[in-house]
């Protein structure tokens, strides 16, 4: 389809009533038109209906609890059927490095299964109508999949069982996206290569989807997590992992299709007990929010996304042609050049929900589940409205900031103390924590019942490549995506605290003994003929054949992770161990930077210095932008423990 015959039938659809948003401000916010939010023109894609009921019609979703296994793992078979007990010698990939008996089991299933967006009216063709469920690839059929919660020195067998079929759609449709072949990764958990969900980890007992395109993709593995810090140091001590797919070339495409689930770690002090230990908000109180941006098909945009070469067997092409028969179902286009940017928000799978709060502390644990966006969050009042060709589709009129955050810890568990933040960034595959309390605004003013608070994004993101620069004069629109509605005035019994001190940092050599360690630097850059590979790390694309460091077990290195520029932001993750900023462009580290981490957040030129061990296990491991699309398009190395 030519540009020129795009545009018109866009404009053909506008004209049906469809609202698309053109060029201009609202107020002085800004209003993206569609060919802009495509990404500069290479990228189009859909424009999502607009959503009529927000902050109405659907209650935030909690993730339920992953159920134990209620059978004897002995007598566990595989999903063809034939029988296959947990091997304490082998994971169906290779042998355990460390075998500890499991103190819990978790069969968790990976099915294809409709989801809701929303139950809200938009705004279709011919007027309101309902949004059709879109089929995704889930762990235990849910968008966001299951919570694990883990307990440290209890380690936990989970085994995966892919049981992804397309014959489960009424129609036998698998959809333009996302292939039916998964390997899942625990991010970011101290995990023996064999269960770290190495993307090349394709192969499992039974079927093997890598080996066998086309079959039925009934295959298995058991990945085991010790839950064991290294060294046995409890100031290693984690609070918030996530597991998703890392499938080789279609790790984006595969998270995008709903491969995200959720994994707490509590020990003696972050205990899951407001009465104990450090008495942070806990239970009913300790709520998990896991942000993914999306797009819903407008039956117009071309599916012209890049095609993976593991994806064509599975029939996944993406033909440069609309789909008018997809309405209104997530469109995904896997682009290799900047990403992917939505523009509907969604919570724990929910676009603009609400969630009723008591009049107390809470425990607000944020994941950035989104394949390149990056979010600035802040908690406001206002008034909800609707504006046609924004990022998120409404704004907050009148948005003034009502609370703070307390930052309680980052994704490599809690910091050292706790502090005060108006607002945050985060990037995505990180997390961050944080109490809110809800009796009473930040000027001491008591909340009342029914008062609405809500949870707003202003960091504009037109396209996967990075956060828009704004010309002068021009302001982000307040982004609304997420309601607290104060539930009562009663004030229920609170025990939780605000410690004054959290986890102590485990100490890290001084400037004389940083100098005498191995260094490494690591340049993430575009390459030169896009035609050839998109994207490199130190000149190289992804080899899954070679090792690109040999690592002694036990030592201890410095790693300079450089963004070579082209105007790309790159958050990078580095697999196995969490990592300590030295620096950060030659200056001491900012406050973002204080605690452990497992993501590098790199923005346009940056330069990091980061120092981390290698410990307790060997073998392979990679490290990799986490924009998906970039990690799918070759910016990824692999490394060795020896």
């Amino acid at each position: 389809m030519s540009r020129r015959t795009r545009n018109l039938t866009r404009r053909d659809f506008i004209k049906s009533g469809v609202a698309l948003g053109t060029a201009a401000l609202i107020g002085s916010r800004i209003v993206v038109p569609p060919e802009a939010r495509a990404g500069i023109g290479v990228e189009p894609s859909a424009v999502s209906p607009m959503i009529l009921e927000p902050f109405q019609k659907d209650e935030l979703p909690i993730p339920s609890a992953a159920p134990l296994a209620t059978s004897n793992p002995a007598t566990w078979t595989n999903p063809n059927g034939a029988p296959m007990p947990v091997d304490p010698n082998y994971n169906g990939r290779a042998p355990h490095q460390i075998w500890a008996p499991p103190a819990a089991y978790y069969r968790i299933p990976i099915l294809f299964r409709p989801h809701s967006f929303t139950k809200s009216k938009v705004q279709g063709p011919n007027g309101p109508t309902d949004l059709p469920d879109s089929w995704m690839s889930c762990f235990n059929g849910t968008f966001p999949g299951p919570l694990i919660r883990a307990w440290y020195g209890q380690p936990a067998l989970v085994r995966f069982e892919n049981l992804l079929n397309k014959n489960d759609h009424p129609q036998g449709k698998w959809g333009d996206f996302g292939i039916p072949s998964t390997v899942t990764h625990l991010h970011n958990g101290h995990t023996a290569s064999e269960s770290d969900g190495n993307p090349f980890d394709t192969h499992g007992l039974g079927f093997d989807s890598w080996y066998f395109p086309g079959g039925n993709g009934k295959w298995f593995y058991d990945n085991l997590y010790l839950n064991m810090p290294p060294d046995g140091d409890v100031r290693e001590h984690q609070s918030f992992f996530w597991f998703h797919d890392h499938r080789m070339d279609d790790t984006s495409t595969n998270v995008a299709k709903g491969l995200v689930g959720l994994y707490y770690i509590h020990d003696a002090l972050d205990c899951n007990d407001e009465t104990k230990g450090y008495r942070l908000p806990s239970g009913p109180y300790d709520i998990p929010l896991a942000l993914y941006d999306c797009r819903f098909d407008d039956g117009v945009a071309p599916h012209d996304g890049a095609n993976g070469v593991n994806a064509v067997p599975y029939g996944v092409i993406q033909d440069n042609q609309p789909h008018p028969e997809n309405w209104g179902q997530l469109f995904f286009g896997h682009w290799p050049n900047h990403g992917f940017s939505g523009d509907v928000f969604t919570v724990n799978g929910k676009a603009m929900p609400y969630l009723p709060v008591k009049r107390r502390k809470y425990r607000l644990r944020f994941l950035d589940a989104s394949i390149s966006r990056w979010y600035e969050l802040k908690l406001m009042a206002g008034t909800p409205q609707q504006a046609p060709g924004v990022q998120g589709q409404w704004v907050l009129n009148g948005a003034q900031q009502v609370m703070k955050w307390v930052q309680i810890a980052s994704e490599g568990g809690l910091v050292p103390v706790p502090f005060v933040r108006d607002s945050f960034r985060i990037m995505p595959a990180k997390r961050k924590e944080f109490i809110v309390d809800f009796s009473r605004y930040q000027d001491g003013t008591p909340t009342q019942s029914g008062d609405a608070i809500y949870l707003t994004n202003s960091l504009l993101m037109i396209d996967g490549r990075k956060p828009t620069q704004l010309l002068p004069g021009q302001v982000p629109p307040i982004v609304p995506m997420l309601k607290f509605v104060i539930d009562g005035n009663a004030t229920p019994p609170d025990f939780s605290l605000i410690p004054r001190k959290l986890r102590t940092l485990p100490p890290r050599p001084s400037p004389t003994q940083l100098a005498g360690l191995p260094r490494r630097r690591w340049v993430l850059e575009r390459a030169p003929d896009p035609n050839t590979h998109e994207w490199l790390i130190n000149g190289q694309p992804f080899d899954h054949h070679l090792s690109y460091a040999d690592i002694p077990r036990g030592s201890a290195e410095v790693w300079e992770i450089v963004n070579g520029g082209g105007g790309w932001t790159h958050p990078m993750h580095i697999h196995q161990e969490e990592h300590q900023v030295l620096s950060r462009n030659g200056q001491a580290p900012p406050p973002e930077d204080i605690s452990k981490e497992d993501v590098v957040a790199l923005e346009e030129g940056e330069e990091v210095h980061i120092y981390r061990k290698f410990r307790t296990f060997r073998g392979r491991y990679v490290a990799h932008c986490h924009n998906l699309a970039h990690e799918d398009h070759a910016m990824m190395f692999g490394w060795t423990i020896v």
